[in-house]
């Protein structure tokens, strides 16, 4: 096994935080994120799949929704902050409601809204994996970031400056 500094023998060395290369460093933070989110999103697929028998976008629909303190959320809206066509979204709620995750209701007074929540099955469900998720995201992060971003990372992340942990 890598030592905590080095990257592991199936991941890239991190960039270098340094000035060389060719795109600046705003442009390089941003690609070394891209990347990040890509390793985090690769093992979160499959996780989610198996725990909660959903594709890896039903689940952030399923997130969006765990986070409204009351009431759901409106399909337009859910379509704008996940950046999805409506058409794709409708798709996916209508799986997530024959699953029985969710719920749509049509808006008083708005003919034409749709708000769509969780149901409690979903939230209980949620509950159940939402340890083992984070697990996951936290040990894909921290395989795939150095130290120095590690550290930086962990200021936005709880957990993750401490590595991944042991089982």
């Amino acid at each position: 096994m890598a030592a905590r500094d080095e990257p592991p023998a199936d991941q890239p060395a991190c960039p270098a935080a340094g000035d060389a290369g060719l795109l600046p460093g705003e442009l390089r933070a941003w690609m070394l994120l891209l990347a990040a989110t890509g390793a985090v999103e690769q093992r979160l697929r499959s996780a989610v799949k198996e725990s909660l028998d959903v594709s890896h976008d039903e689940f952030l629909i399923l997130c969006l929704l765990a986070e409204q303190p009351r009431g759901g959320l409106r399909m337009t809206r859910i379509a704008e902050l996940l950046g999805r066509p409506k058409t794709r979204l409708t798709y996916q709620i209508a799986c997530l409601q024959r699953a029985g995750l969710v719920t749509r209701e049509s808006v008083r007074g708005d003919k034409r809204g749709i708000e769509v929540a969780l149901t409690e099955k979903a939230r209980g469900r949620l509950r159940e994996v939402s340890g083992t998720l984070a697990e996951t995201v936290t040990r894909a992060l921290a395989r795939f970031v150095g130290p120095e971003q590690r550290e930086a990372l962990g200021a936005l992340i709880p957990g993750l400056a401490e590595g991944p942990h042991q089982p």
